[in-house]
């Protein structure tokens, strides 16, 4: 250390430093600048590449950014001013350097809770990979988000008050006073907490899922910490507070292992009983045989109750639980039975054409 003491000597020639110093801390600034380009070029892409395993982000776009190059060299830069000015006897002004030195080391600390509050945005890359149950893991990817972003500002608040020499231990303290004010202020917010917890553990339903809760009727795009959302078929957002989802009934279409289709008919009054039994028989059947029905055993048509001017023939048909299977079925259904009806030479109901028929 006696060379690097000798180094340092000289005389003041600029803002208290000797030329050699002076040359020193620069050459530590162009080692900390140089580290936070290969930490952000290389690095970090690298690091995320490993723990990811995915390849739908881009770790040199999205994992690091140039906050993190900032935040390596203002480490960088810290620990090697501060390694100078203990070991070396550098000719400068020691309580300026001292403030420096603690400027660039807040600087690290804060440009790493930013990036550690950015990065929780992906989280879902860690989580969220090919498998059956993507949906749960989109789930929770989603909750975990939230609870990574509270975790970093609580855990933040702390290092930047330590930072800003706040005593801990007494601010912990004055929480303790305020503590029961504070909990009966924000108990519908404990109750939005644990309502985004029990949807986690009980997964009534994902992201992704189409429900509805109480009154809002629509896609399950986030589970927060505190809300969720749910996008409805207007295109509009609705936020719903997690306690309100757990206290209520929730339908889940999403669930469904199969989908219902119930037309009616409705023929003319006077219609043949023993033409309406054949139109039933043979429709029931032509649906039953084609490969979209499902549940045959459960699948049929009768004739359902008789109105003063017509005969209504109820069915009762299920498909895969598919929504375009469902619209085309349904009308193959209805072209199947206006050709059927054609068949057995029966009337369709027509109000207007017995209208006529009276006057």
């Amino acid at each position: 250390m006696e060379k690097l003491e000798d180094f340092l000597s000289g005389e003041q020639i600029i803002l208290g430093f000797s030329q050699n110093t002076l040359l020193a801390v620069l050459l530590c600034g162009l080692v900390a600048t140089s580290s936070g380009i290969i930490a952000r070029r290389l690095l970090f892409p690298r690091i995320i590449d490993l723990i990811s395993k995915t390849e739908r982000i881009d770790g040199r776009d999205i994992f690091a950014p140039r906050s993190l190059g900032w935040m390596i060299g203002f480490l960088i830069m810290s620990l090697t001013l501060d390694w100078i000015g203990n070991n070396g006897d550098p000719v400068w002004n020691e309580n300026y350097m001292n403030i420096i030195s603690n400027l660039f080391y807040a600087g690290f600390v804060v440009l790493m809770l930013l990036a550690a509050f950015r990065l929780v945005d992906y989280i879902d890359v860690l989580i969220v990979v090919e498998g059956d149950d993507m949906a749960a893991r989109r789930s929770l990817a989603s909750v975990a988000e939230s609870i990574g972003r509270v975790v970093v500002v609580v855990v933040g608040f702390f290092i930047v008050a330590g930072l800003a020499g706040v005593d801990a231990n007494s601010f912990v303290a004055g929480l303790g006073v305020t503590g029961l004010v504070i909990a009966l202020a924000a108990k519908d917010s404990v109750a939005n907490m644990f309502g985004a917890i029990s949807i986690l553990i009980d997964q009534p339903f994902n992201v992704g899922d189409w429900i509805v809760v109480g009154s809002v009727e629509g896609e399950v795009i986030s589970i927060g910490l505190r809300t969720t959302q749910i996008r409805s078929s207007a295109d509009t957002m609705i936020t719903v507070p997690n306690s309100n989802i757990t206290n209520s009934s929730v339908e889940n279409f999403s669930q469904r292992r199969f989908r219902r289709i119930q037309p009616t008919f409705d023929f003319e009054v006077d219609s043949d009983p023993d033409a309406l039994k054949k139109f039933c028989d043979s429709l029931c059947k032509q649906v039953v045989d084609d490969p979209r029905s499902m549940k045959s055993e459960d699948s049929w048509i009768r004739v359902k109750s008789f109105a003063p001017s017509m005969v209504i023939v109820a069915t009762n048909f299920y498909c895969m639980s598919s929504a375009a299977t469902q619209r085309e079925f349904t009308e193959d259904i209805l072209l199947m039975a206006r050709a059927r009806a054609k068949d057995n030479q029966l009337n369709f109901h027509e109000p207007r054409r017995r209208e006529h028929q009276q006057l």
